[in-house]
């Protein structure tokens, strides 16, 4: 028998595992509080801007007020407004030499953020969560394209084993507080992503990112090679943010089920392939030397998005207009102070 919640309230029955396969009843965004958590990272920015198509009211706060590691000040935050909905996109992150080198930081840190702000949701008797995840996920060799029943299967990538543990400890509680409580919690599940906001830094952004920032300053300052991690063969699938962001907007419309939903364009290339079509973007014609003692991470990491698409959206942008965009938008910001850790 379920017992009541740690504040009095009741816990209800969860949902069966088979019912949470088709979607909700509509759950407009429109007219609604909806907290963006971390809305100055990547994902979260590219959020505001498009709950901003949505009339909704969007609450925001930064880590100055609130540290979402610290459980009483998320409580009370939460408490305060009262958000209808949350987008969960706060979180430590970075690549595989920042995860090798903060591992305690990477677990912790995002243990705890997720753990405040779902808790803290429940709590808030908010009315739908969307917990952001990642595809690192999914087992190092799993088969390919990775579907969401690949889900501990087997093995971690050893290099990115710590934040996939939270994220998938994430999704677990998002499961859990749906069955005990008929929390409206869902969870997505993002392949790499790229774009305004990113992490530029060499050692610590994505491999995305820190591509694009070498290749400009092999440009920039005349250079004729460019070194790079690993073997360049390693096949990668990459998502446009503002695309995310409109398919996580779909999906807290749309659906409400137990099971992740992996949001991707089911698409894959070489880390050689797009660092030639970077190469293209940016108008840099050198030569790639490729650092074979450095790790390559995953061999391939390509997404299954047939649920996604199934329930009506698709990736809209190519990768050469998406990452036309974001050079762009790394060029105008340049030189600023308004990026993070470039190099």
């Amino acid at each position: 028998m379920l017992g009541s919640g740690g504040d009095g309230r009741e816990a209800r029955p969860g949902v069966s595992e088979q019912s949470t396969l088709h979607p909700a009843p509509p759950f407009p965004l429109r007219g609604k509080r909806v907290w963006v958590a971390g809305h100055r990272g990547m994902a979260g920015s590219a959020i505001v801007r498009r709950l901003e198509r949505e009339n909704c009211e969007i609450l925001t706060v930064g880590r100055d007020r609130v540290d979402l590691r610290r459980q009483a000040e998320v409580e009370a935050w939460m408490d305060d407004v009262r958000p209808d909905a949350v987008f969960l996109a706060a979180a430590t992150v970075g690549g595989i030499h920042a995860n090798n080198a903060r591992p305690a930081e990477f677990l912790y840190d995002n243990l705890a953020i997720q753990n405040h702000v779902i808790h803290g949701a429940w709590k808030a008797g908010v009315g739908k969560l969307v917990f952001l995840g990642s595809s690192c996920i999914y087992p190092r060799m799993a088969p390919q394209p990775m579907s969401e029943d690949q889900l501990l299967t087997g093995p971690l990538e050893p290099t990115n084993q710590w934040y996939a543990v939270a994220k998938i400890a994430g999704i677990k509680l998002c499961q859990a507080y749906r069955r005990q409580y008929g929390c409206d919690f869902i969870s997505a599940m993002p392949t790499n992503l790229y774009g305004a906001g990113d992490n530029f830094d060499l050692q610590q952004g994505h491999v995305a990112a820190a591509l694009l920032a070498k290749i400009h300053r092999a440009k920039a300052t005349g250079a004729d090679t460019v070194e790079l991690w690993g073997t360049g063969a390693p096949l990668r699938e990459f998502l446009f943010v503002d695309d995310l962001a409109d398919a996580l907007v779909f999906l807290a419309e749309r659906y409400s089920g137990e099971e992740h939903v992996n949001v991707g364009t089911g698409r894959e290339i070489s880390i050689r392939g797009l660092a030639e079509l970077l190469a293209e973007v940016i108008g840099w014609r050198g030569e790639f030397r490729f650092d074979t003692s450095k790790p390559d991470g995953t061999p391939r990491k390509l997404m299954d998005v047939s649920r996604l698409t199934a329930m009506g959206w698709t990736a809209p942008t190519s990768l050469r207009d998406g990452f036309a965009q974001a050079y762009r938008w790394y060029a105008d910001k340049l030189g600023t102070g308004e990026l993070r850790g470039v190099a």
